[in-house]
């Protein structure tokens, strides 16, 4: 019985494989496996060469530098994010080439090429100089979905500002604990922002933050919705009318390597917020790196990451890595089923997207509404489909697979956090042979491990246990700001040297890696623990179930005992038929440990506005605690109505 404790048991098992199309793999940037072998054998020469597609002003005189748990990458190197998103696609044919395609909420458009970006964020950065910002300070930045949010992450850059981004769907409270955090000196938002056809108020929100935040000294505000009832106050000026006499050229600041870029705060976070710093070169060199081949970027690609610029997805997977790569991308604003449920998929028509890039939670949802929404629209433009935020189930995988993408196209499922920066465990489309649900390999030149209590490795079809990363690599965070001794203890503590990630995997006998969700999302039933990710996935694998959350309740004689909310697909209905149907799949599919205890049938999940179930508030609706923080929640009302149901069923 000890031994069980020690590690995270595994026991969804999934034996179908894809390899990769040959026309896919004849035309892939990477198309031999010796790419692993090359960058194990010296990963500093691997990513000295990798940082050789940037232009830097100065080159870097040490690759890196390493005193666990502090890293220093291409010291002495001297460049500028802004200018290897921009300035350099100017000398090229690129400079006419769309940069962003934008679409808002309401059907309004933009194209913003190469050319026309330079022009924009040149004039934004003067304006941050005007208003007194300067190389190091930094700057709020609180927006809808709108092209004005990567312009004016780029002008910071420009000018050697850091940026920290707080997403659009927080509140007031949330972005004045950020902007306290970090100090900024100037804030910049919007009168508001579109959301299912409703105005979010942002300006509202952020001059109520503004009550309790010293150290704003400005604020600019984009005319987005045309509020008539949005007014200035002292030291507030519109966007639009700074811009308009603003100088065209704005030199780019030469930047250490490792001068920060930006603060990201995760998300979810209670108590004092976690701003995970990220410095200029190494995350600039992984961001483009894995970009361009990951997703095997061509210049005719056209590109759809539907994340946030609120979330480090949006950062290095909208902005950095694709504008570095000269990519055309498509950013909209709004939710995947408003005006209706179909959004994404006229989206990827209409711009002919050839890349779509979103979340196993989305993928879920899509599953729940059936196949007749992508079927209204031609998605045959698509030819690799990414997957991100949280491990994917085979089901919502294979549905993926085969809905979206035709049976014609690989999909890379990615793993990797706010703390990596880029992504670190992946597919090569080119080369690997995809399973439906697994993050297949680490990248070239990342060193990750699956270890046990210990911190000793688990071998390839061993077992599970916790994930960790144990060489550093370019994107990684470098501290949290103003706190490093909170970054020491989080992230370095456990094992000595060894960034533990947090996630619990396992690893194949072949070395591909399966991602087990966060470790705190773990049971511990009868002395076996158990990832809720796989009892979640052998639900989701009925035919009747969309989505589902599992937690662990406590129970006298096993510890916890398995929970489980599930939503279901069109034409079903809740009944406690079905209910012991559901208890009797899951445990024929991973055994008769996880079968669940109940099965409790809702509606809606308690989600954030980036998709993640908050399972920490379903454990406190099931134990009968006070909710938690509920700030980041996309609909607050969810969790209002679980709690009655729950409350009632249990009475």
């Amino acid at each position: 019985m000890e031994k069980s404790t020690q590690t995270i048991a595994a026991l969804l098992q999934e034996e179908r494989t894809f390899p990769p199309p040959k026309a896919f793999q004849q035309q892939a940037w990477v198309n031999d496996p010796k790419i692993y072998e090359q960058a194990a054998k010296n990963p500093e020469a691997f990513w000295a060469k990798a940082a050789e597609e940037l232009d830097w002003f100065k080159r870097w005189e040490k690759v890196l530098e390493w005193n666990p748990p502090w890293a220093k990458w291409f010291i002495g190197g001297k460049l500028n994010a802004s200018y290897n998103c921009i300035d350099r696609h100017l000398k090229t044919w690129r400079r006419n080439k769309a940069a962003i395609i934008w679409e808002g909420e309401p059907g309004d458009e933009r194209v913003l090429t190469y050319q026309d970006l330079h022009r924009e964020v040149s004039k934004f950065a003067n304006v941050l100089k005007k208003l007194g910002v300067k190389k190091g300070d930094r700057v709020a930045i609180y927006m809808p979905m709108i092209p004005e949010l990567p312009i004016a992450l780029l002008a910071c850059a420009r000018i050697g500002a850091v940026h920290s981004v707080v997403f659009g769907g927080f509140s007031a409270e949330a972005l004045r604990d950020r902007i306290n955090d970090a100090q900024a000196k100037l804030l910049i938002t919007a009168d508001g922002g579109w959301r299912r056809g409703q105005v979010v108020p942002l300006k509202k929100n952020a001059d109520e933050a503004l009550k309790q935040t010293p150290s704003i000294q400005n604020t600019v505000v984009v005319r987005r919705v045309g509020d008539p009832s949005v007014t200035l106050g002292q030291n507030q000026y519109w966007w639009h009318e700074l811009m308009r006499d603003a100088p065209l050229e704005c030199p780019p600041e030469p930047m250490d390597s490792e001068d920060m870029l930006f603060i990201l705060y995760t998300s979810g976070t209670t108590g004092k917020p976690k701003g995970v710093v990220h410095t200029t070169g190494g995350y600039l060199v992984g961001v483009t790196l894995t970009h361009k081949w990951i997703f095997d970027i061509k210049d005719e690609d056209v590109f759809f990451c539907t994340a946030d610029i609120g979330w480090v997805t949006g950062h290095s997977y909208i902005v950095y890595g694709p504008l570095a790569n000269g990519t055309t991308v498509v950013m909209f604003e709004g939710v995947p089923d408003y005006p209706d449920k179909d959004r994404f998929w006229a989206i990827v028509e209409k711009y002919r997207a050839t890349i779509l890039y979103t979340a196993p939670t989305a993928i879920r949802t899509f599953m729940r509404w059936g196949e007749e929404y992508p079927k209204r629209h031609d998605l045959s433009s698509l030819r690799l489909l990414g997957s991100v935020g949280e491990p994917i189930n085979p089901e919502a995988w294979i549905w993926y697979y085969k809905v979206i993408g035709g049976e014609r196209c690989p999909i890379v499922d990615t793993w990797w956090q706010t703390e990596t920066g880029h992504i670190l465990i992946t597919p090569l489309p080119g080369i690997s042979t995809l399973k439906p649900a697994s993050a297949n390999k680490p990248f070239p030149g990342i060193e990750a491990k699956v270890v046990d209590e210990a911190g000793n490795p688990i071998s390839p079809g061993a077992g599970a246990g916790y994930l960790v990363i144990t060489k550093p690599w370019p994107g990684m965070l470098r501290t949290l700001y103003n706190d490093p001794e909170r970054y020491k203890q989080a992230y370095w503590s456990k094992f000595p040297g060894v960034y533990l990630t947090g996630d619990g995997c396992k690893i194949d006998k072949d070395g591909d890696f399966w991602l087990l969700g966060r470790i705190d999302d773990v049971l511990n039933v009868s002395g076996h623990r158990i990832s809720t990710m796989e009892v979640e996935s052998a639900l989701v694998d009925h035919q009747a179930v969309a989505e589902a959350a599992v937690i662990g309740k406590s129970h006298d004689v096993k510890g916890q005992a398995v929970s489980a909310f599930v939503t279901l697909r069109a034409g079903y209905k809740p009944s406690s038929e079905l209910a012991d149907e559901l208890k009797k799949h899951v445990a024929k599919k991973i055994g008769a440990i996880a079968r669940p205890d109940d099965i409790f049938f809702t509606a809606e999940l308690p989600k954030t506005r980036s998709g993640k179930i908050m399972r920490r508030l379903l454990r406190d609706i099931a134990e009968g605690r006070a909710l938690g923080d509920t700030t980041t929640l996309a609909d607050p009302t969810v969790i209002a109505q679980l709690k009655s149901q729950y409350e009632s069923s249990e009475s």
